[in-house]
């Protein structure tokens, strides 16, 4: 009995001993292995085992059933599926983003085209000497079409994206396309280049707004024309803007850089267009509504736009309304006051 005791005991020593062995000859688990366990907590052992990091305490395992997610892979899990922030408007519009690239285009003010403008009192005056040259007779149609294209391009910016040199472009026009007894000229075009620098003071203010943009630099505003047509003006300029969800309030002021008499075609701008422009649009299930208002309170004179965007209706194509009344819708128009209604279509909203 006690030799067949021993014999057992060997045996069964044996046995642990070539398990042991075999064991410790098993051929380690890779990532595919990881990668194949259906349970979340055994496969982040299992990730942890091939990566050789430590193992951390877990607590208790719950029944039997349940899948079993230890706290900091929940948390890690967590923060990798989170949605990233969502960016406000100027910081979208402005590329403050650091994710956004340095050198970078985008539309600047509103891109539209207006099918048909209505004036209620177009300004034929300063053609009156170009129509007698040509011998007929002075001939403007109050509806015509406006398009304006705008567009700022940046070309270079801090490593968190807050401060930007940047240049831009606007262009409008008017055209006389439904006049035929004139052949369709372009009324006017207004060709506007700015160069400036744009900060993001990112300052928390009153009432749920939040201080995102600043732009200081040159604008120069002229029509291309010689002789009586002949309008323009430089400026230095200061903008801010302030948002607040979907709404953003700006105010621009200006400094009119002075010419000599002999090389100023409109030395009473200022009277009519004044020193500065406050501004509004906000953004609501699609819709854009704007306005803006400008003049000389001193001089009694100034003007008001407004305008309504709607949601995308044809790709990136919203219809546009707009209405102004007051002087400068143009630059030829600046001493002349008019009310104007267009409609169209339009790629951007001012921002």
């Amino acid at each position: 009995m006690r030799i067949e005791f021993r014999c057992r005991r060997l045996a069964l020593t044996a046995a642990l001993i070539v398990a042991t062995v075999g064991a410790a000859q098993a051929p380690a688990r890779t990532i595919a292995d990881c990668h194949a366990i259906a349970s979340n907590a055994e496969r982040l052992a299992c990730y942890d085992s091939v990566s050789a990091r430590p193992a951390a305490a877990q607590p208790a395992a719950p029944a039997q059933g349940t899948d079993f997610v230890p706290q900091d892979a929940m948390a890690r899990a967590v923060a990798l599926e989170a949605p990233q922030a969502k960016l406000s408007i100027l910081d979208t519009a402005w590329g403050f983003d650091q994710a956004a690239p340095k050198f970078d285009i985008r539309f600047y003010r509103s891109n539209y085209f207006l099918v048909a403008r209505y004036s209620d009192d177009p300004n034929v005056g300063p053609y009156v000497p170009l129509f007698e040259a040509a011998g007929e007779p002075v001939h403007l149609d109050s509806t015509e079409a406006k398009f304006q294209l705008s567009f700022k391009a940046r070309f270079w910016a801090s490593e968190d994206r807050r401060w930007g040199l940047w240049a831009a472009y606007t262009q409008q026009n008017q055209w006389q396309v439904y006049n035929d007894e004139i052949s369709r000229p372009f009324r006017e075009t207004n060709y506007e280049p700015e160069i400036f620098v744009a900060w993001r003071p990112g300052m928390d203010l009153p009432g749920g707004f939040k201080w995102n943009l600043l732009t200081g630099g040159f604008n120069h505003q002229s029509n291309g024309r010689t002789d009586v047509l002949s309008r323009s003006w430089n400026r230095l300029f200061l903008e801010g803007a302030v948002e607040r969800e979907n709404l953003v309030l700006s105010a621009r002021v200006w400094y009119r850089i002075p010419e000599s008499d002999e090389d100023d075609d409109n030395p009473d701008i200022t009277d009519y267009l004044g020193h500065g422009q406050i501004g509004a649009m906000y953004r609501w299930r699609g819709h854009t509504f704007s306005a803006a208002a400008r003049g000389n309170l001193n001089k009694g004179k100034g003007a008001f736009q407004a305008a309504w965007y709607s949601p995308p209706i044809l790709g990136p194509f919203r219809g546009y309304v707009q209405v102004f009344t007051g002087y400068g819708e143009s630059m030829i128009d600046y001493n002349w006051n008019q009310t104007t209604i267009g409609a169209g279509v339009a790629l951007s909203d001012g921002l």
